[in-house]
């Protein structure tokens, strides 16, 4: 279901900063960005078993302040965007496809809408919950914090990154989780894996989750309804995570001008390691349709 990476490696950016990743599958296949969950480094990925006979290559970057990437002194969806423009430029990537988890997806959308990207896939994804339709099906709690962030953003990152670590965050995810993806994050082999991302996303401090958190969490600079390349969305509908899309996705899809939008009722939010093979076969054919 999991295994560890191929491949690591770092580059460093323009500015200096260090930009670190991890890899599975051909270094020759067909490129797919993976932006990874909240508060992860790039060690867990998904679909190893399926990448070789699809001929793709899975990359997921450790976001900046995140495991071996160094912090952006100003992070935003933007800034992100033009981090992994730069990534696609320097390391020669044609063709790329992309996939967002959890909150991972708002950073997949944000480099899709900078023109690198061929074909997106959104996975359990936190939708754009500033949206106006979304904002009554939300949770209290989720409601208090995209309040506290837009009152003040600063003061909200600098009170969450004094107070949230790794085992925090792996008890929060395993707390509001349906039964049927607790049984797979607590199985040993895969809880090993996420736990250590968790740790390597945390080795820093907490400041690069808090950011992530206040970008994921804020109005979204990018607006959805440009994104013209083709958007599959996938949701689970034992899905019982506060933070992704209240409706599973359905408001998220009348957004997209080109999408597919796949709703297992019988999933919960850890259908990217359930469904890897199909997601990433359906990714992959859109470039065929190009």
């Amino acid at each position: 279901m999991v295994t560890r990476p191929s491949r690591q490696a770092t580059m460093q950016l323009h500015d200096g900063r260090r930009l670190a990743w991890s890899e599975w599958g051909s270094v020759d296949g067909i490129p797919v960005l993976f932006c990874t969950g909240a508060g992860m480094s790039s060690w867990l990925g998904f679909g190893a078993s399926a990448l070789s006979n699809l001929g793709l290559r899975l990359i997921a970057i450790d976001r900046p302040g995140l495991g071996l990437s160094d912090p952006h002194p100003h992070k935003t969806l933007s800034s992100w965007a033009d981090d992994m423009r730069e990534f696609f430029a320097a390391q020669s990537l044609d063709n790329v496809l992309a996939v967002g988890f959890s909150q991972g997806a708002p950073f997949a959308f944000a480099a899709s809408a900078q023109g690198g990207v061929k074909a997106l896939a959104i996975v359990s994804g936190q939708d754009e919950l500033t949206y106006p339709g979304l904002l009554s099906l939300l949770h209290p709690d989720v409601k208090g914090m995209i309040a506290a962030i837009q009152q003040d953003p600063v003061g909200f990152e600098q009170h969450f990154s004094q107070m949230a670590t790794a085992d925090g965050l792996w008890q929060l995810i395993i707390g509001m989780s349906a039964e049927c993806d607790r049984i797979l994050y607590e199985s040993d082999t895969f809880s090993q894996s996420f736990r250590r991302a968790l740790q390597e996303g945390f080795s820093q401090g907490a400041q690069g989750y808090a950011r992530d958190l206040v970008n994921a969490l804020g109005s979204w600079p990018m607006k959805l309804e440009e994104i013209t390349i083709p958007v599959d969305i996938w949701y689970g509908g034992q899905d019982t995570s506060t933070v992704h899309s209240p409706d599973f996705g359905a408001t998220l899809a009348l957004r997209l001008p080109n999408v597919s939008r796949t709703f297992e009722p019988n999933e919960g939010g850890s259908i990217l390691w359930t469904k890897s093979e199909q997601i990433l076969s359906k990714l992959k054919s859109h470039l065929s349709h190009a």
